[in-house]
Order: structure tokens, then C-alpha cells, then sequence
């Protein structure tokens, strides 16, 4: 069966939203996480996949141009992830979505089509998020594997928390490593 990993970057208060809706202590929105060789499709929840859209076809048809969330041009990191997507299936977690602008994306319409999609052949499934997708599939027993960046700032009140409303669930701690200016990657495992 395939892994479904889920990763994100987030605030020491475990925040992966700004009072904005958006992460900006974040300075690149790439592929940290040494995910890319294991994985053959990415799964997003439709509140996250259009803004994902819309981020990454820019980066793709002008990738010299700063990017609406860092002002700032892409990192060669961001351009090898937007390149590495083009050609990655994607499925989009929705009740409401219908069409995408992307013609290797797949809307899922429930959570057993999430464990559908694991009993299929092929490598791992990178679960970008957002954070109630995330926390649902977590509560839901489906997520294999979560790894986090942490970055070393207290995001504050009115930020969005990864695990707001999620019942306790324990993980296992498989990885930590020290990253650059006080970043911290975590990866943990979570029994089936």
C-alpha cells in the first residue's frame, strides 16, 4: 500500500496560518522535505487547490517573476517543484470543486476515495494540506507519516492551528534535524 505523507511548514505554536490566511514567515514555498523521489501524486483539499493553482502556473509560464506570497522571484528550488508538478497527478479532496485549469487533476469527493487512492499501485502520496485536510486525515487514520518545518516564531492569536479541533492521536518522533536559521524539520510516524 501507498504512504500518504503529509508536510507542512509551520510556527512553534504549531500555526500554519497568519491572522491573513497566509504563512509569511514562510520564504519559500518548495519541496523541503525530501519527498520528491518517493513520491507519484500530491493530494490537496479543495479550500488550498485553487490558490496552489494559481501560485504554481505562475512560477511555470514566468518563473523570473516574483511570486505573489514572498514578493520575491522563485528560488531554483521553487522552479525544479513547479517543473517536478507539471508533470505529478494531482487529486483535489472537494464536495464543491468541478474544473481545474491543470489536465492531470483528479477530485476526489470523499474520504474513502482518499484510501482508494492508497490501495492503488505507484510511490508515495505527498498530502500538501491545507489544515483541515491535514487534520482530517490524520483523525481519520489515514496519513502515514507527517513532517513538519517549524520555524522559530510564535504566530500569535488568530492564526490558524494545524490541530485546532483534532482528538489526541500518538505519533512516533522517526527524524529530527536542525536546519538553517532555526528551522526544524520533524518527521513522525503514526501507527495504522
Amino acid at each position: 500500500m501507498r504512504k500518504l505523507i503529509a508536510a507542512m511548514k509551520m510556527s512553534l505554536d504549531a500555526k500554519v496560518e497568519g491572522p491573513d490566511g497566509t504563512a509569511d514567515w514562510v520564504e519559500a514555498w518548495s519541496e523541503d522535505y525530501g519527498l520528491t523521489p518517493q513520491i507519484d501524486a500530491c493530494l490537496l483539499g479543495g479550500g488550498m487547490y485553487p490558490g496552489y493553482e494559481s501560485y504554481w502556473t505562475g512560477i511555470q509560464t514566468k518563473p523570473e517573476t516574483p511570486v505573489w506570497l514572498t514578493s520575491e522571484p522563485p528560488t531554483p528550488a521553487e522552479r525544479e517543484w513547479a517543473d517536478f508538478i507539471k508533470q505529478t497527478p494531482h487529486y483535489v479532496l472537494s464536495s464543491t470543486l468541478q474544473t481545474t485549469s491543470w489536465p492531470n487533476t483528479t477530485f476526489l469527493r470523499s474520504i474513502d476515495d482518499v484510501a482508494a487512492l492508497k490501495q492503488q499501485p505507484g510511490k508515495d502520496i505527498y498530502l500538501i494540506g491545507g489544515a483541515r485536510i491535514t487534520a482530517s486525515l490524520i483523525d481519520a487514520g489515514l496519513v502515514d507519516e507527517l513532517r513538519l518545518i517549524t520555524y522559530p516564531l510564535v504566530a500569535g492569536t488568530d492564526s490558524t492551528a494545524l490541530f485546532a479541533t483534532s482528538p489526541r492521536r500518538s505519533a512516533e518522533l522517526l527524524d529530527v534535524r536542525k536546519l538553517d536559521r532555526g528551522k526544524v524539520a520533524l518527521t513522525y510516524g503514526f501507527a495504522s
